[in-house]
């Protein structure tokens, strides 16, 4: 029976596989090795379910979301809290231009900037969860702050050294970095090398230099960095450059790819004191230059067995870190949108009522309101995966472009509500510097538009298919025997795969959906799963006849890996929310916003599965592809007006859902602008529930009290919160002259 299964196996091999084999790779897209460092780093996470057309939601209910440590919270709770209290946003960014000192010497005592180190190098030790909180929480009350805490705890010496430090290096730098004895930034962007590293013109050449009279082995590096974040005030620069050997010192071919070395920024040769004007923002940032700086052979990162590895290196860290910084920093400006547009819209009146009473405030104010909502469920979820050891790359990518780009439409929603208050700077306005950091955000750790085109499904297609990337491997083995089995073993495994798939496809696009699996304890949610896993399976089929149809010409074929990113996204931001209304304990007053998100969340999906068939090329694969996946077609509307007057009075009245998307929102106290809008949005409502009790009395509130209507201590209230909206509305001015130096005068109450 052996025997003859080995014959009917080997049969297999040379009849089908190898054939199969031979063509598989002509139409394999070509790598350069940068590419495939790219595709390699990081791990595969949530992603690869979503891709496989049948995602295992009992992983994703079995998922802790949103837990602390005890000293974690009390970190919040004290040094956080203390640090907000400090920091005045208006005096940062338009009179010192930098963090007042009492503030660095804050963030250096209280180890802000080592949370991600382990506590037995003196850090704290702190979950990714932990990290994105804080930053968060930060972020609300300054962008500044929240950038130079960030920074030293994303991407960076301090990450690169634990994941590939010698133990040499750990024990010398982690502690210095713990303490605040160094600050690290990382120099990666040279002026002609962006996003493409392959292009990095800043070079390393591997020399022996006599120094106190012995020969020394090490590297002259030549660089010409920018945009390099705390560059202009640290002391521990990473440096990425192209190694060459050209005189054979190590062995070997000259050569040696894309290093990264430790350098203190007191080199001789190593200028970093300049400054950069980021969107006209005060965090620290600039560029680091620098001619034949000689480093020691020690100072490369994990010593001579990573030379050549940097890019793999940058990559690996990237995968988790870009997961946590940008995202938290989009988060806290979807909250703030989110509490302050809601209170503006309850404070500011126009012809005689709340403008939050108009239906053409109230969508955009649904669309604030439920992207804050779907932006922490984001972060929740892959702060969850992060804890949970995962390094999830595809993941990170889309977290970081979708939420910088919903934070670019839930600020600019609130610039068009806020209207005048918004573009008036100065101490009162609570939106101008989240505004200028758009651009910021939406650039950095990854441009967006190379993000969305090229990374997203152009890195998910691979890494997250169950089969492609053993396949690929198979074809490229040197062993062609060995790469046969392996590749017929896949074949025949992906063949069966897409029947399924192909056929859950169809019979879910016959009953649109409403047999698809849901998780046992789903209950009343049922219907929301079964239409994710739809929405997989779709995916799964149309990246299937994509890969197969287009191969390697795929990657050239940008709007259409754009399209299909997107898909792969709004079903992973969609899971996100719905683990997070289940976590939460399903709270009702939470049930428009998940409604919204999933509404607005399938009819985007439908649109993109739409434009990719349109625009796929051939006739006869349109036809196929419409016949799989849609054919009795596609009918999704967006989020109807009911649902958007449901979701924008979550954040027109005292909810508990309002409460929750405020959570750890900084409004501070006094005269901080967050705090005067709360203040009187809370004064409001009361108010206006007072003028109802006079109306549904039949009197006017001038009469209420003669009538034992109202007492006069809510008379009194009433006025009280009369003034603090007109307090809300004012603006500042500046003396003529000096408005350069940011000397704001406060208007007269």
């Amino acid at each position: 029976m052996r025997t003859s299964r080995r014959r009917a196996m080997k049969w297999r091999q040379n009849l089908i596989s190898k054939p199969l084999m031979r063509l598989y790779a002509g139409v394999v897209p070509a790598m350069s090795e940068t590419e495939a460092e790219a595709i390699e780093a990081g791990t595969v996470w949530w992603d690869r379910e979503i891709m496989s057309g049948r995602p295992d939601w009992d992983y994703l209910a079995g998922l802790k979301t949103g837990v602390l440590t005890a000293d974690e919270q009390a970190f919040i709770d004290g040094p956080v809290q203390t640090l907000c209290a400090m920091l005045d946003d208006w005096q940062i960014e338009h009179e010192l231009r930098d963090l007042p000192e009492p503030v660095w010497d804050l963030l250096v005592r209280e180890g802000f900037f080592a949370m991600i180190i382990p506590a037995d190098h003196g850090g704290k030790g702190f979950s990714a969860f932990a990290h994105s909180e804080i930053v968060r929480m930060i972020a609300t009350r300054s962008i500044t702050a929240a950038v130079t805490v960030m920074v030293p705890n994303s991407l960076g010496p301090g990450e690169l050294l634990m994941l590939y430090g010698t133990d040499e290096q750990k024990q010398t730098y982690l502690p210095r970095l713990a303490s605040g004895k160094d600050i690290p930034c990382f120099a990666l962007t040279g002026i002609e090398a962006g996003s493409d590293a392959s292009a990095m013109s800043d070079e390393g050449v591997v020399v022996e230099r006599e120094i106190k009279g012995e020969r020394v082995l090490g590297i002259e590096i030549t660089c010409n960095k920018r945009y390099i974040t705390l560059a202009p005030v640290g002391t521990l620069a990473g440096l990425a450059f192209k190694l060459r050997d050209p005189d054979g010192l190590l062995g070997g071919e000259e050569e040696r790819g894309i290093t990264v070395a430790l350098v203190p920024t007191d080199t001789p040769g190593l200028e970093t004191g300049r400054r950069h004007q980021p969107s006209g923002l005060a965090f620290q940032n600039g560029p680091v230059s620098g001619e034949k700086v000689f480093v020691p052979m020690d100072q490369v990162l994990g010593g001579r067995e990573q030379i050549g590895k940097g890019w793999k290196m940058l990559m690996g860290a990237l995968a988790a870190g870009r997961g946590i910084s940008l995202p938290s920093l989009s988060c806290a400006g979807g909250a703030v949108a989110a509490v302050s547009t809601g209170a503006y819209a309850r404070v500011r009146e126009q012809f005689g009522m709340a403008i939050g009473n108009f239906e053409g405030v109230r969508e955009p104010l649904a669309r604030i309101a439920a992207n804050a909502y779907l932006l922490d469920a984001g972060r929740y979820l892959t702060s969850a995966g992060i804890d949970a050891g995962e390094k999830p790359a595809v993941v990170s990518a889309i977290m970081k472009y979708h939420a910088t780009e919903r934070l670019r439409q839930s600020i600019n929603d609130a610039m068009d509500v806020h209207g005048g208050k918004a573009i008036m700077e100065g101490p009162r306005n609570h939106l101008a510097t989240a505004y200028k950091a758009i651009p910021v955000a939406i650039t950095v750790e990854g441009a967006n538009i190379l993000t969305r085109s090229l990374i997203i499904f152009g890195q998910g297609a691979i890494r997250c298919h169950p089969y492609l990337l053993k396949e690929m491997e198979a074809v490229r083995n040197p062993d062609k025997e060995e790469g046969l089995k392996a590749f017929d073993k896949a074949l025949f495994a992906h063949i069966g795969h897409d029947i399924a798939n192909f056929s859950r496809a169809f019979v879910h696009g016959l009953t649109f959906g409403r047999f698809a699996h849901a998780p046992d304890k789903a209950g009343e949610l049922a219907p929301y799963y079964r239409q994710l896993t739809h929405a997989s399976v779709r995916l799964a089929v149309i990246s299937e006849v994509a890969l197969g149809v287009l191969g390697g010409a795929l990657k050239r074929k940008e709007s259409l890996s754009a399209r299909l990113g997107d898909i792969l996204a709004e079903i992973y931001l969609l899971s996100a929310v719905l683990k997070r209304y289940d976590a939460e304990g399903r709270q009702a007053e939470d049930k428009p916003l998940l409604d919204w998100c999933f509404e607005d969340g399938l009819y985007r999906i439908q649109q993109r599965l739409r434009a990719v068939i349109r625009h796929f090329p051939g006739f006869h694969w349109r036809v196929l592809l419409r016949l799989v996946i849609c054919p009795l077609g596609q009918h999704r509307q967006p989020p109807s007006d009911t649902l958007m007057h449901a979701a924008a009075e979550c954040l027109l009245s005292e909810t508990g859902t309002r409460e929750r998307l405020g959570r750890n929102v900084y409004t501070g106290s006094g005269d901080d602008p967050l705090a005067v809008l709360e203040r009187a949005f809370r004064a409001v409502v009361r108010r206006d529930a007072l003028l109802k009790k006079a109306k549904d009395a039949g009197v006017k509130p001038d009469e209420a009290l003669a009538n034992g209507v109202l007492s006069q201590a809510e008379l009194d209230e009433i006025r009280a919160a009369d003034a603090l909206a007109r307090e809300v509305l004012l603006t500042d001015d500046f003396e003529a002259g000096r408005i350069e130096k940011g000397h704001a005068a406060q208007d007269a109450a």
